[in-house]
């Protein structure tokens, strides 16, 4: 079933998304905690105002075609490959429906090392939150960026 808001391709698939960003944002801006207090001030002015939807389907008016994990994969690896050559593969990349509620999280990059016999194997993972199946693709690409940069730099620099 789609249903249409404004015009535009967001269906009723798109509307958990939006309710999910807004209801992170609004139980707490910590996502935006880099970013100055003149636009953190603006987002909660829109949050208070209940103006933010709006302005999300309003600047982002079409949904991306990126739905399922083979296609998530060819997206992330042309990133990876026009950005990060020399990086250590990937061994998966997916949508996952559970990284917001476990790990309270947006997307999760895991690098596990093994000892096998003499060698030591390691293996790096892509996991994106699967509410940005249904998200404009600006917010795809800034979740997949940032979980590559996890390729370079493991942990959050918050110094």
């Amino acid at each position: 079933m789609s249903c249409t808001l404004n015009g535009n391709g967001y269906n009723n698939h798109s509307l958990p998304f939006l309710a999910s960003i807004l209801f992170t944002m609004s139980s707490s801006l910590k996502y935006l905690s880099a970013y100055s207090t003149e636009i953190t001030d603006k987002i909660q002015t829109m949050l208070d105002a209940d103006t933010l939807k709006t302005f999300l389907i309003n600047k982002y008016p079409t949904p991306h075609s990126i739905y399922n994990d083979k296609a998530l994969r060819e997206y992330t690896m042309d990133i990876k490959n026009q950005y990060l050559k020399k990086s250590n593969p990937l061994s998966q990349i997916k949508y996952d429906d559970k990284i917001h509620v476990i790990n309270n999280a947006l997307g999760l990059h895991t690098y596990v090392s093994r000892v096998q016999g003499s060698k030591l194997k390691s293996k790096n993972e892509l996991r994106v939150g699967s509410m940005f199946k249904v998200a404009p693709e600006p917010f795809l690409n800034m979740i997949v960026v940032h979980e590559l940069a996890h390729l370079k730099e493991k942990d959050h620099n918050y110094s």
